[in-house]
Parts: C-alpha cells; sequence; structure tokens
C-alpha cells in the first residue's frame, strides 16, 4: 500500500513538473523582451556578426568588419543592451570617430530611452573632437556637463581610441587612452543622489562612429581607485601644460580643417539643380555639378537637394556619412525620372544632420515622380527572401500597388529573422525605378539604409491558422493533463480507501478473529472436563462450539474481503480463481477461469468493484448451490469487461431470499461503477451471474474527438438530470 501511494504521489508531482515546464517555456516565448536574461561579465558578438541583443533608438547601425558603426550624422543616436539589474560595473570599448564636430562615447546605467537628444536617463563618457577632450556627465532627458578634460595628441576622426568608464556606488571614473601612443587622461565624477542601476550602450552626437570589443565587467571599489589614481589633480601644473599644448594645436589643427573640409574651392562649373539635369542631352553628354545632401552611401550614392535626387556611381570622395551636405562634379546622364553622375569627384563641403524623409503612398511612389528621393511610406510584409550580394529582400503591397525593399546585410539579418508575413511596416529608404534593382518585378524598389529604417506598425492578425492549430494543441495539452490530473488524483483517494480497508482488516484480525480463536479454545477445554453422562450440556457446548466455529469463518471471510493485497499483485482473473479456488478446498467443486479479449488496464474502484462481486457469486454459490462445477469467464471488449460466475448447482429457489442482502450488496457495487448486473438461475439448471462495466476509451488520435463528445454529452445529462431533480431548480 505504501509503494501505490508512493506512486501516485511520484506521479502527480511528475505531472505538476511537467506543466509548470510548460508555463515556463510559454512565458519565455511569448515575452518580446528577453534582456533580464543577460549577465555580468558581458563581451559583444560583433565580431562574429551578431548583435541580437542590442536596440537601436535613432541612427544608422549596422555591423561591418566586426564593428558597430552609425554612419550617421544625427544627434543623439543611441543603441542600447544589457540588463536595467545591472548595478556596479565596468564599460569599456575602442571607439572610432567618423567626422568633425561631434563626439561618441559610452552609455551606464540607463534608462528611460526615447529617440532624441539626451533623450535618456543615465551617464555619459566621450571623446569630442569640437574641444577635444574627454568629458563626463548625466543626462537626465537633458545634458549635465561634469567633468572635461584635454586630451594629449587632440581628437582626430577615423583613428582608434580605447574608452572606459567605471560606476561603483555613485562614484564614477573614465579614462581614454591612444594605443599609438599609450597616452591616457582619466577624469572621475560623485553625486550625492545617483542612479544606481541600468542598462549599457552606446551613443553618438552630431558625428558617426564606431565601437568594438565592448565589454562589461563586475567592479568593485578597488578598480574604481585603481582607476582614479592615474586622473592629473585639478589645477595642476602638467594639466595646465596639457591644456596650453592643446589650446595651442588645436588652434592650426582647426585652421587646416576649415580650410580642407569647410571651405570649398572655386569651381569651373556653378551648381544646378538636381531636377534641371533631366532636360540635358542624351547624345552628348554634359559635365555638371550639383549640390546636395548624402542620403544613401551604399551600395550607390544618392545625392538630393530641394528639387529632386541623383545617383552617383563609384564617385571619387572621401568617406561620407549619411547627412553630410556634398558638392559633385560629373558627366550628366538623364534618366526618365532623376539623373546619374558618371565619373563624379565629390567634395564634402561640411558634416550636417540626416534630412527627413518624404511622406508619400505606394501609388506615388510606383509613377516614378519620387525616383532617386529619400521617402517614407508604409506596406503589408507578403514574403521575404535572400538576395545576391547577401541582402534582405522584402516583398509588400499597400492597397493594390506591390513593390519591394532591399536591405543591406548588417543588423539587418536580427529584424530579418523577426519579421512575419503580413506584418504592417513604415519603411524609410531611396526610391528607385531602375531596372537594375527592380528587374522588372514591381514599379519600385526601395534602398533601405539600416535596420532601423523599417518600424513594425503592427503585427499579423493573431487569428491565423498557424495560432489557431496552437491553441487547438495547447487545449488538447490542457484536456489530457487535466484527464491525467483527475485520474491521479482519483487514484490516490481510493488508494487512501484501500489502505483505510487494510488497517480495519487488520484490526478485526487482531480482535474479533482471535477473540472468536479464543472462545472456540475455551469452550473445548469446558467440553473435555464435562462428564460424558451430561448429554444436555454436552449438546448445548457443541451447538455454541459450531455457532463460534461459524462466527470465526465469517469473520476471516469479511477480513478476507476487506484486505485488497489480492489485487495488488495480480490481474482481476488471477485473483478470483485463487479465491474459488481456496473456498471449494478440500472439496469437490472444480474450478475452471479462463479469459477472453486483450488484456487492459482496469480503472482500481471499477476492477475493486468487480472483484467484490465476483467474490460475492462464488461464495453464493458454494455454500447454497452446491455445485460440482464452477465455471469464471472475464471477457474484455473494445470499452467493456464483463464477469460471468457460473455454476452448476441446485439454483435459485424459495431460499433465495435468503440471499437477499447478499444480492442488494452485489447490486449496490454494480450501481457504483454504471456496470449492469444480470442473474439467471432455474431450479435444478444452475445459476449464471453476469456483470458488465463501462470501461474508459482508449485515447488515440483517433478517438478523442469521441472522447471528448462522451464527456461533454455525459456532463450535459448530468446537468439536466440535476435540474429535475433539485428541489431550487426552475425546471422541476
Amino acid at each position: 500500500m505504501r509503494s501505490f501511494v508512493f506512486k501516485q504521489s511520484l506521479a502527480f508531482w511528475s505531472l505538476i513538473l511537467v506543466l509548470l515546464s510548460l508555463a515556463a517555456a510559454l512565458l519565455f516565448f511569448l515575452i518580446p523582451d528577453r534582456s533580464w536574461l543577460l549577465g555580468l561579465p558581458y563581451h559583444d558578438s560583433f565580431a562574429k556578426g551578431s548583435s541580437d541583443e542590442w536596440h537601436a533608438i535613432g541612427g544608422t547601425w549596422e555591423l561591418a568588419e566586426g564593428a558597430m558603426r552609425n554612419e550617421s550624422d544625427e544627434r543623439g543616436a543611441k543603441l542600447i543592451a544589457g540588463s536595467s539589474r545591472w548595478g556596479d560595473y565596468s564599460l569599456e570599448a575602442d571607439i572610432q570617430l567618423l567626422g568633425q564636430d561631434g563626439d561618441a562615447g559610452l552609455i551606464v546605467r540607463s534608462s528611460d530611452e526615447e529617440n532624441g537628444v539626451d533623450s535618456y536617463s543615465g551617464y555619459y563618457a566621450g571623446l569630442r573632437n569640437l574641444d577635444h577632450t574627454l568629458v563626463l556627465g548625466r543626462a537626465d532627458h537633458g545634458w549635465i556637463e561634469n567633468q572635461a578634460a584635454p586630451v594629449p595628441g587632440n581628437v582626430s576622426p577615423f583613428h582608434w581610441y580605447h574608452l572606459r568608464l567605471i560606476v561603483v556606488g555613485c562614484e564614477m571614473v573614465a579614462s581614454a587612452s591612444d594605443p599609438s601612443t599609450n597616452r591616457t587622461v582619466v577624469i572621475a565624477m560623485s553625486e550625492e543622489d545617483c542612479q544606481r542601476k541600468g542598462r549599457i550602450g552606446l551613443r553618438s552626437y552630431s558625428s558617426g562612429g564606431v565601437w568594438r570589443n565592448v565589454r562589461a565587467l563586475p567592479a568593485t571599489t578597488a578598480d574604481l581607485q585603481l582607476l582614479r589614481s592615474q586622473a592629473l589633480p585639478p589645477g595642476s601644473p602638467a594639466q595646465a601644460t596639457a591644456r596650453r599644448s592643446l589650446v595651442q594645436s588645436s588652434g592650426s589643427h582647426w585652421a587646416g580643417t576649415r580650410d580642407q573640409g569647410r571651405i570649398a574651392e572655386p569651381t569651373v562649373f556653378a551648381p544646378q539643380p538636381i531636377a534641371s539635369l533631366r532636360l540635358s542631352s542624351n547624345v552628348h553628354p554634359s559635365v555638371a555639378t550639383v549640390r546636395g545632401v548624402v542620403v544613401l552611401t551604399s551600395p550607390v550614392l544618392y545625392v538630393e537637394d530641394a528639387t529632386g535626387g541623383a545617383a552617383i556611381p563609384q564617385p571619387e570622395a572621401p568617406p561620407l556619412k549619411v547627412g553630410d551636405e556634398v558638392e559633385a562634379t560629373g558627366s550628366s546622364e538623364p534618366r526618365d525620372f532623376s539623373p546619374v553622375l558618371h565619373n563624379a569627384k565629390v567634395r564634402l563641403l561640411w558634416s550636417g544632420a540626416p534630412m527627413p524623409p518624404l511622406s508619400v503612398t505606394a501609388a506615388q511612389a510606383a509613377t516614378g515622380a519620387f525616383d532617386a528621393t529619400f521617402i517614407e511610406l508604409d506596406g503589408f510584409l507578403v514574403n521575404k527572401e535572400s538576395g545576391p550580394g547577401n541582402t534582405m529582400i522584402l516583398g509588400l503591397q499597400k492597397s493594390e500597388q506591390s513593390f519591394r525593399a532591399v536591405m543591406i546585410p548588417g543588423r539587418g539579418d536580427v529584424l530579418f529573422r523577426k519579421l512575419k508575413p503580413n506584418s504592417l511596416l513604415r519603411l524609410r529608404g531611396i526610391c528607385v525605378v531602375d531596372s537594375e534593382y527592380t528587374h522588372n518585378l514591381t514599379p519600385f524598389v526601395m534602398l533601405l539604409r539600416s535596420a532601423d529604417d523599417v518600424l513594425v506598425l503592427a503585427g499579423p492578425s493573431w487569428w491565423s491558422a498557424g495560432h489557431l492549430a496552437l491553441i487547438s494543441a495547447i487545449g488538447l495539452i490542457l484536456i489530457l493533463a487535466a484527464q491525467v490530473l483527475y485520474s491521479r488524483v482519483e487514484h490516490w483517494r481510493l488508494g487512501a480507501v484501500l489502505e483505510e480497508r487494510e488497517r480495519l482488516a487488520h484490526e478485526m484480525h487482531d480482535t474479533i478473529a482471535q477473540s472468536f480463536a479464543g472462545i472456540g479454545f475455551q469452550l473445548q477445554a469446558i467440553r473435555n472436563d464435562l462428564m460424558e453422562n451430561n448429554a444436555a450440556a454436552l449438546r448445548q457446548l457443541d451447538l455454541a462450539s459450531d455457532l463460534v466455529r461459524h462466527s470465526h469463518e465469517e469473520a476471516r471471510r469479511s477480513i478476507a474481503t476487506l484486505r485488497p493485497e489480492s489485487l495488488e499483485s495480480v490481474d482481476l482473473l488471477p485473483a478470483l480463481e485463487h479465491s474459488a479456488r481456496r473456498m471449494v478446498e478440500g472439496g469437490s467443486v472444480q474450478v475452471t477461469a479462463f479469459a477472453r479479449g486483450s488484456a487492459r488496464p482496469i480503472p482500481v474502484r471499477a476492477s475493486d468493484a468487480i472483484y467484490k462481486i465476483g467474490q460475492e457469486a462464488i461464495a453464493n454459490a458454494i455454500r447454497h448451490a452446491d455445485p460440482t462445477a464452477l465455471n469464471i469467464l472475464l471477457s474484455y471488449e473494445k470499452n467493456e469487461v464483463h464477469l460471468v460466475i457460473e455454476d452448476d448447482g441446485i439454483g435459485l429457489n424459495g431460499a433465495a431470499n435468503s440471499l437477499g442482502f447478499g444480492l442488494q450488496g452485489m447490486r449496490k457495487r454494480a450501481d457504483s461503477i454504471s456496470a449492469s448486473l444480470q442473474i439467471k438461475s432455474s431450479p435444478g439448471n444452475g445459476t449464471r451471474v453476469e456483470v458488465t462495466a463501462p470501461l474508459p476509451p482508449r485515447f488515440t488520435l483517433t478517438s478523442w474527438p469521441a472522447y471528448i463528445w462522451q464527456y461533454f454529452q455525459e456532463h450535459r445529462s448530468n446537468a439536466q438530470e440535476w435540474e429535475r431533480t433539485h428541489p431550487y431548480s426552475y425546471r422541476r
């Protein structure tokens, strides 16, 4: 019995564990933000081409050559990762600026990030080439600069620096070093009321940047003090000397920079509006000069002014970023909707902020009026595929207009995996009607600058075929789990009942049965001491001894019916056969037992009731029918089990009334398991007792709909029966 209860308990807790695991898996896949899974230490996977954990807020962030690049001059572009639970740690990275008059650096303890300049809460340390300093301060949807120190040798664009920032408690220390000179500058700050936890981030302002080898490690006060000890004390002669040399060198540096990057040399050709180049001759190409803002740098340089846009393939140009204002001189080729400048020389005039897109519809873009122009439009995702050169192609449609969008490799693969068909997207990119890109499949193609130019406005409709199948599968699993749980609880309850019955059997054996044995022994001793001439007393003692012996046998029989050991280790038919042979032991009754059909498990409650009915039928036949043969048949059907107890005795007659209590108990046991009980007998022809008990259907992939329908039908009939019989039901 203990092993039975242990097995039921083990099955129950195993089921609970499976359900908890299923719930955890569903939560894991349904919660989109899993940044809380990130832990320290952390190292980026940029060199492996992966950046799934990073979230862009502004800018044009892309992976290139094992580093993260932001080629936009947007002010306040941010890339965020990490966990909001990170507290004391150090953040370091190699940083390169891509332009003048800006800065780039690292964010720590960040929260509440939004689009816009300094639109976050946290701390920032960065390199600024406007005044060639390392800056440290706090952003709280506004910038509060705390410390700034000159960087020896100036802050030059396209040059690698190593930046490190440590935060422990309310103390912060930042350092910047030049690997080529091994010169380092360190600054520190502290606050009384500081922000103690937050994420990490990369940030640029008015200048693009490149980051690599981003690492975050747990930090202690010892780490902070070690880095702080390298700082120059404020007002020290060494710091004053460094600042004076910086001012002197920066003056000459800026003079050269302004002459080279900001003041354009006189040109032979006066700048023309880009739209006017469409009027030039195809037969005699002319040399033209245009001025505009860079809207795309790869795979083709696109420049746009107030009148339109132009493509500049394979230009002779310095490194450019989106937002730079340039002047281009080349051979003009007019096309149907926009011009192309061949063999062009491009000069950077100055850096600026990226221009906003022009919002149009897909039908308007299909006319070609916005060719080579930076636009924004909405569309539903139809399909996605990989294109040549590791590009990613999105097929879209809005109203009756279809078009495609081409995304260059980089961080786009993260978005590409997450996009689902039928999602509503907002796209920003260069509209191109050239057949080189459209392949005559769609009227136009959008060239996207980065993954951040794709915004998911709405996901696909939730009520899709896949989701309905998922709901059905989950519902089926829950029904199965409920059925198994109910079955296990019922088995557990019946196990407790059997355990109590076993306890009562032991109590009866230790009290009533032993008392009867003691009384019989005492009566036999008294009879042995009496004289043989006392016939009346001897008859009374013999009668009393017979009554005690009969009562002892009845008590043993009751104990045998209470004890469940017969069904614990053997099946139903062997248990009944063993019980019958024990009852007729030493007699002339022949017992035969056989089974029919494929044996299958029978619920404990049904098996116990059938066993008790069969045991009572066997006992009645042996005690009252005087049989010579007793047959036991157990037949397994599809959804039923039949038990037949048949004898060749005298049958039922007027003495059947004495069996009324036993027959009544058999019928009650049959009703308790929804079984039918039939007793067929006639004088001289023996007796046949037949029990037919229903079994739960085998749960298979083909039978579960019928099983569920049967369950609801039974539930409905039970409810109707309650309404008819309940005293407060209005249906009575």
